[in-house]
């Protein structure tokens, strides 16, 4: 007795049960390149606002605390009111980026909320590297740039923090380096992070090399412009996904 012939199988169509609709947070870049190549532009940042603003930072805020100290002793070249507004309008923007992170970061699209929080950092860079072309000799041009870029790195750390994407802080590299040192083989590690630590350590020394060039060479708009359009792209290709 013979067995009748096996009825070809249809393959199922796209977006039904058996073949599910493709995860919308995974669609762009995911998360690890655009934390890799925020810290690029913490470089530029922070080499806009040491080279031209007096030796303030607006992303390093480690550096910035100690510049603060330096400009209390009175040491030359550091000034305590520049100092002091980086660092307060940096924690303002970390307060805003907090308050961000819980109204869309629990439970929501992780995607839609580091996009906007993207997208944010981009108009406050894009406002101070405006002011740096419009007003480049104005006495109130520091501050505003000052306060611009320290408050947009304020939101762009808590939103990186909630994130809690291991080894990309994208402005500090302290721990960084002590991990990429301390779990290496000579530190009787594994060093299965070691390439995404050094992708991080060489985006910070790449982005303050291009930055320093930058402003040596061409004043403070162009760097800043760099960096608001590097922060638009990612805010609008950015994925949820590490």
């Amino acid at each position: 007795m013979t067995t009748p012939p096996t009825p070809p199988t249809t393959p199922p169509a796209p977006g039904s049960a058996a073949d599910p609709a493709p995860d919308p947070e995974a669609r762009g870049l995911r998360l690890v390149l655009v934390l890799i190549t925020l810290t690029v532009v913490s470089g530029l940042i922070d080499a806009v606002s040491y080279l031209g603003l007096g030796r303030v930072f607006t992303a390093n805020m480690t550096g910035n605390v100690v510049v603060l100290g330096f400009a209390a002793a009175g040491a030359p070249g550091f000034s305590v009111p520049r100092t002091a507004t980086s660092l307060c309008c940096f924690l303002l923007g970390a307060v805003a980026g907090g308050r961000v992170a819980t109204r869309f970061g629990g439970g929501g699209s992780r995607r839609r909320w580091a996009r906007l929080t993207l997208a944010a950092e981009a108009v406050l860079v894009g406002l101070s590297a405006a002011a740096a072309f419009i007003w480049p000799d104005r006495a109130g041009t520091v501050y505003a740039l000052i306060a611009l870029t320290a408050f947009a790195m304020g939101v762009r750390n808590a939103t990186v923090r909630k994130l809690g994407v291991p080894d990309l802080t994208t402005t500090v590299l302290t721990m960084t380096l002590t991990g990429l040192a301390a779990d290496s083989r000579l530190g009787n590690g594994t060093g299965h992070r070691s390439p995404r630590r050094t992708a991080s350590v060489i985006a910070m020394l790449g982005g303050a090399f291009f930055g320093a060039w930058l402003v040596l060479h061409h004043g403070l708009g162009i760097p800043l412009l760099i960096a608001a359009v590097a922060s638009a792209v990612l805010a609008v290709s950015a994925s949820g996904k590490e």
